[in-house]
């Protein structure tokens, strides 16, 4: 089975211009189409520390939680999924929700077994690499490697 998609529909903008990441061109569940969004959010943002000193996964969450918000008028025959992942690698309820049933299909349309956990590998890899970037950003910003490992 193969789901075909569009990035960035044009159709979908919101009044700021700015659109989903994609849409499937066929439905996706009860005739509709899916339409996502995707954010690997920096954990160690200073606007996130608080939140996820107590409560992993709260600024997947939280990121969820905002774009859900601003997607809210869409056309109901829409199903909006805000994908959210922490570069530290704690997902946000909805990705995990959406990766699950897209590792179920993937595994039904190939028959493999392991095709889910290679999505899932997949994934993980673009997270470490956003991680490598959001540590090189905190670097920068402390003027050196050394200032980071002594607050470490």
């Amino acid at each position: 089975m193969t789901v075909s998609a569009v990035l960035e529909p044009i159709s979908l903008a919101r009044s700021d211009g700015k659109r989903p990441d994609g849409m499937t061109l066929i439905p996706w569940r009860l005739g509709r189409s899916l339409l996502w969004d995707a954010t690997c959010v920096d954990t160690l943002a200073a606007s996130h520390i608080q939140a996820i000193s107590s409560m992993v996964g709260a600024a997947a969450t939280s990121a969820e939680q905002a774009k859900r918000r601003k997607y809210e008028n869409l056309d109901s025959s829409f199903i909006f999924v805000p994908f959210r992942v922490e570069t530290l690698g704690p997902w946000g309820p909805e990705a995990r929700v959406l990766f699950k049933e897209l590792s179920k299909r993937v595994i039904q349309s190939t028959g493999d077994p392991r095709a889910g956990s290679y999505l899932g590998q997949r994934i993980s890899l673009a997270i470490q690499r956003g991680n490598a970037a959001s540590i090189l950003g905190i670097v920068s910003r402390c003027g050196g490697l050394e200032d980071v490992l002594d607050f470490i």
